[in-house]
């Protein structure tokens, strides 16, 4: 029994654009759909997450899902909301990252069951890398017109006297190839819907004009909005860049931190599209931070379903454990706990002064790891004063003026956290 997934996503501000009769058509049996990924790296990033949603709540709806890795156009380049041509990959690249854009979606999709809603994976370099050029452009070409394809804004935007870039006759064959992609898993998947985010409407309907044409069907479109952040600010950007789904590119306590760090507005809408969470459960999490904006809960419950999702309780309890070493009491133990990976995160721009394994072999004195041998106080009479005022912290634990840091005190063999006060951090490397 099918779910009505188009209410679904209309509660959660997911709907931004559907053909008619879309709603209708998925209410009467299961039916298949797809969304598209681009492969040019070996990890999705968050701003991939509203179409993987998309994907999850219609498998949840009762669907059947297609994920479409697309190696043959991620070799040529989706003009769409691009200023400029992207870079090329060989075949080897293009199945190293399918598989593992295949392990980050089995996270929210399950392609494993004998369910007869699977989900399935698919790479159109498979039937696009046998199609020669004089095939597709007699096969496939002459169905479009020139003018048709000129009137999507994908295209329009790129050669409009302000783009300077122009556009690549590559790019602007990009959304046939797209549509061809629709016809294709139309004719041997009985796909009959694409989804995407809204600056994928031209290429959809396109594949809906060539089902029409060449094969005398119905496609249908649906598209999401595109995330934006309340300050104007790009979404699922971090200073250093993307927020990758991938453990190693973005630590699972980046990551954790990057939702926690949401703004009310933003945490409101967020916590609708990118969590699993039903509408009761949501309305009352949103009253209740409404009652007591400071402890952030919206925030906190985000972060919290967001990464358990993307990496694991695990993952998630670590990067509680490790946000709570800045802001929260935890002890010299919490702090041996980290990895250097994380631990290297949560005291990202802290200052950092290098020394050399032997003074610590030989138990290294507080005054002179504050002051002489590290910079972090001006002078060994400062030194002495803040340790008179009981403010100096080695790993967490306060300190008087005999102690001396020794090979026991090493968090990771090669790093000591001193602390002045409750903000001033530093940290020592032992090289």
């Amino acid at each position: 029994m099918t779910k009505n997934f188009i209410e679904e996503l209309r509660w959660r501000g997911m709907l931004h654009d559907a053909m008619p009769g879309t709603e209708e058509y998925l209410l009467e049996q299961m039916r298949s759909a797809y969304v598209g990924f681009d492969p040019t790296a070996d990890s999705l990033h968050i701003g991939n997450l509203v179409p993987i949603m998309l994907l999850a709540h219609y498998q949840r709806a009762g669907h059947k899902p297609f994920a479409l890795v697309g190696g043959a156009t991620g070799m040529i380049g989706d003009p769409s909301g691009k200023s400029a041509e992207r870079n090329l990959l060989d075949e080897k690249t293009l199945r190293h990252n399918q598989e593992a854009i295949k392990a980050q979606l089995s996270r929210f999709l399950d392609f494993e069951s004998d369910a007869s809603n699977a989900a399935v994976l698919v790479n159109n370099y498979d039937w696009m890398k046998e199609f020669s050029f004089l095939d597709f452009i007699r096969d496939v070409g002459k169905h479009i017109t020139v003018n048709y394809m000129m009137a999507k804004d994908s295209v329009k935007n790129r050669i409009s006297s302000e783009s300077s870039e122009g556009m690549s006759f590559t790019e602007f064959t990009y959304q046939l190839v797209q549509g061809y992609d629709f016809l294709h898993l139309y004719r041997d998947h009985d796909c009959t819907l694409q989804m995407g985010g809204s600056d994928q409407w031209g290429n959809i309907t396109t594949g809906t004009e060539l089902i029409r044409r060449i094969a005398g069907g119905k496609g249908y479109a649906l598209t999401c909005p595109l995330i934006t952040k309340s300050d104007g600010s790009k979404f699922g950007k971090s200073e250093g860049g993307n927020v990758w789904l991938d453990a190693n590119r973005t630590s699972p306590y980046k990551f954790y931190q990057y939702w926690l760090n949401t703004s009310d507005e933003d945490a409101e809408k967020y916590i609708k599209i990118f969590t699993f969470l039903n509408k009761e459960e949501i309305e009352s999490l949103i009253v209740e931070h409404k009652e007591a904006p400071h402890m952030r809960i919206l925030q906190k419950r985000l972060a919290d379903e967001v990464t358990v999702i993307v990496h694991s309780q695990e993952d998630l309890d670590n990067a509680i454990k490790a946000s709570n070493i800045l802001f929260g009491k935890s002890t010299s133990a919490d702090l041996k706990d980290l990895d250097e990976a994380t631990f290297l995160d949560v005291f990202d721009g802290v200052p950092q002064a290098e020394i050399s394994g032997s003074m610590i072999d030989n138990g290294l004195d507080i005054i002179g790891a504050l002051a002489e041998h590290t910079g972090f106080l001006k002078s060994n009479g400062e030194a002495r004063r803040a340790l008179k005022e009981n403010s100096i912290s080695v790993n967490k634990e306060k300190v008087t003026e005999g102690f001396s840091i020794s090979s026991k005190d090493l968090i990771n063999n090669q790093f000591v956290l001193l602390q002045r006060g409750k903000k001033n951090y530093f940290v020592i490397r032992v090289v």
